[in-house]
């Protein structure tokens, strides 16, 4: 294969440039694309170039044989990848996997079930630590500015700027956010919607913190607020739920589910499975997944992203008969 010198169309104005071939060539890893560019292979108008440079309309971008052929399909959003996948690639392979929205201030990802947003304890890889592969030509690092459980999917909002962690750190704490949750639910709600209001504290256990219903005013528990709908049910043993925290406690939605009687399936830490049965080939995963987060924007207006369904929980809405546009419709009607 010859090298080809593509021109940068209108509408790809100010896309990074290692976006650019994500979109043309998504065969091409995020390693692979980083060695021909230190050494000169992948050229904009002649000229060097690293990675986060923003094309520009018209520019020429000269493609190596190398990267012509790369053109097999890529992850989108995170949802093809897997505990493999995420082991084996570059970090910058895997954050562009999962992203979803991405401009100068903010970034949002698709965050898979499994992958632990910050270190601790046993955990060698994490969303935090994967983002050095992001750092600015300035050396400034992507923050995170909120977090979702390790085994919960979904909606990660990362800050790429100190400024703009600020103005979005400052918007979840004083609730001008909303953040729906998809879960499937053993057993169904008396009614189609309703709130959970409780007071919860930590504690600790003999198998790890966890949270627990408290009674008000006992010391350092904290009022927590849940928002729920019925989405869909399989007869009475299954729902399909839409929950909005209101409030934004550590597993907030699990324990308040649980509390109510409708404890989220695969919920290893609060669902007492005791003489329940899994029903076949329903995976024994945790079904809680972060789908949409509106959220003011660091320069003005509002950010409104949704992430598709991890692919365990895509399996168990096939097998229960579950049609996500009604729960796509259910978003746009409010």
């Amino acid at each position: 294969m010859a090298v080809e010198n593509r021109i940068v169309e209108a509408d790809e104005a100010g896309m990074r440039l290692d976006r650019w071939f994500k979109l043309h060539y998504p065969g091409i890893g995020f390693a692979n694309l980083q060695k021909l560019l230190r050494s000169g292979q992948v050229r904009l108008d002649g000229g060097r170039v690293k990675a986060d440079a923003r094309v520009a309309a018209g520019q020429k971008v000269r493609v190596p044989p190398a990267v012509v052929g790369a053109t097999s399909p890529a992850p989108r959003g995170g949802d093809r990848l897997t505990a493999n996948t995420i082991r084996d690639r570059h970090d910058g392979d895997v954050l562009a996997a999962m992203l979803l929205h991405e401009d100068d201030k903010v970034l949002v990802f698709n965050k898979p079930a499994g992958l632990a947003v910050q270190g601790g304890s046993g955990v060698n890889r994490h969303v935090d630590g994967m983002l050095e592969a992001m750092r600015s030509r300035k050396g400034e690092k992507p923050r995170l500015v909120h977090r979702i459980d390790r085994e919960t999917s979904g909606i990660l909002v990362v800050a790429r700027t100190r400024g703009a962690a600020a103005k979005l750190a400052a918007s979840f704490r004083q609730r001008n956010t909303t953040k729906t949750y998809w879960a499937v639910c053993k057993g169904v709600p008396p009614k189609p919607t309703g709130r959970i209001s409780t007071y919860l504290v930590r504690e600790r256990t003999a198998h790890g913190d966890r949270m627990r219903v408290a009674r008000h005013g006992e010391p350092d528990a904290d009022h927590a607020e849940t928002q729920y709908a019925i989405i869909d049910r399989a007869s009475n043993n299954l729902s399909w739920l839409e929950l909005r925290p209101v409030s934004g406690r550590t597993h907030q939605l699990r324990i308040h589910t649980a509390h109510a009687g409708f404890p989220i399936i695969g919920d290893v830490k609060y669902f007492n499975v005791e003489n329940w049965a899994l029903p076949g080939g329903i995976q024994n995963r945790l079904h809680l997944h972060a789908r949409r987060i509106e959220i003011p924007h660091p320069d003005g207006g509002i950010l409104d992203v949704t992430a598709s369904l991890p692919p365990h929980m895509t399996q168990t809405f096939n097998l229960l008969g579950f049609d996500e546009l009604a729960g796509v419709a259910r978003a746009e009607d409010g």
